[in-house]
């Protein structure tokens, strides 16, 4: 099945980027632990990467994050390093072996709008609210923009060192010697304010976040009394089980852009469209056998075609 190239238009974009768990099962389910060692992979991932963090919220089945990518490319090794290193040690913590995701992350382009930009991150603040978990966005157990905005303080996260941890036990004479502990890091994740934001005073900030939040407290709170409802509570949350696999919601279809309004939206098409134009373009050319043909800036160029043998064989 044919994929549409992951897209970053240059000089760089808002993303939103959301991750699934295999089988919607609560391997991400909040602990103490969970929550550390989530942070700690972000929070390494963008020291190595350098990548700007708006906003994250993990659920115990999916985890959403506004984040900055100047290109394809670093978008693609930040999502590669956050991906494979939070299944890695949440697994391993759970005991879970094979697939942790339900696929590859899905990404999504932010319109430069203030609409666009304040609507997105209304969304993610929504996370465990709209799903009828907690009756508050700050009151969701795990990693979340609200409880970490509403702080005004950037969250702390722990990195484990496997490698170091790895050849230290293999070292002859360490066994029983050795103590995990000692190659734990603690790393800050350094959150960005939203580009639209930025030219407004931390407290500034902080009165935004909070009219957002309390906005979305009060209408969870109206539909619970329509619906004569509540949330299930931190509680509860905290007691599911990792392995429970829920009836898997039905995911509908991305969209190609997430824009406040049409105009925006018909902008970033068009860009979009000239994109894939050029690139599929050229990448007929290059599966054909042409040499040195020119892709569009910021995409991967796909495998190349078979190459025969001419002549006598080398053996």
């Amino acid at each position: 099945m044919s994929t549409t190239p992951r897209y970053v238009p240059s000089p760089g974009e808002m993303v939103f980027v959301s991750i699934r768990c295999i089988q919607a099962r609560y391997l991400l389910r909040p602990s103490k632990r969970v929550n550390k060692l989530i942070l700690g992979v972000l929070a390494k991932a963008q020291k190595k990467y350098e990548v700007r963090v708006f906003a994250p919220a993990f659920l115990s089945n999916h985890g959403h994050m506004l984040l900055w990518f100047r290109d394809a490319e670093q978008q693609a090794k930040f999502m590669h390093f956050v991906d494979g290193n939070i299944a890695r040690e949440v697994g391993r913590l759970h005991g879970w072996k094979g697939k942790f995701w339900d696929g590859p992350f899905a990404s999504t382009i932010v319109a430069n709008d203030e609409a666009s930009q304040v609507k997105m991150l209304r969304y993610l603040l929504e996370q465990g609210c709209k799903e009828g978990l907690v009756a508050r966005p700050q009151d969701w157990p795990g990693v979340h923009a609200a409880s970490i905005l509403l702080s005004a303080r950037n969250p702390k996260g722990i990195w484990v060192d496997r490698t170091g941890l790895y050849e230290a036990r293999r070292r002859k004479g360490n066994q029983g010697k050795v103590r995990p502990l000692d190659f734990e890091e603690e790393l800050e994740l350094k959150l960005s304010p939203l580009p639209c934001w930025e030219h407004l005073s931390e407290q500034e900030y902080l009165e935004r976040i909070s009219e957002i939040v309390q906005e979305i407290e009060e209408k969870t709170a109206a539909r619970h009394r329509e619906e004569e409802s509540r949330p299930l509570g931190r509680g509860a949350v905290l007691r599911q089980n990792p392995r429970f696999e829920p009836d898997e919601p039905k995911q509908g279809p991305l969209p190609l852009v997430h824009a406040a309004t049409r105009e925006m939206r018909r902008r970033y098409l068009e860009a979009l469209a000239i994109f894939l134009r050029a690139y599929r373009e050229a990448s007929s050319r290059f599966r054909s056998g042409e040499k040195g043909v020119q892709f569009p800036n910021g995409c991967f160029p796909p495998a190349g075609p078979f190459l025969r043998a001419h002549g006598p064989p080398a053996i």
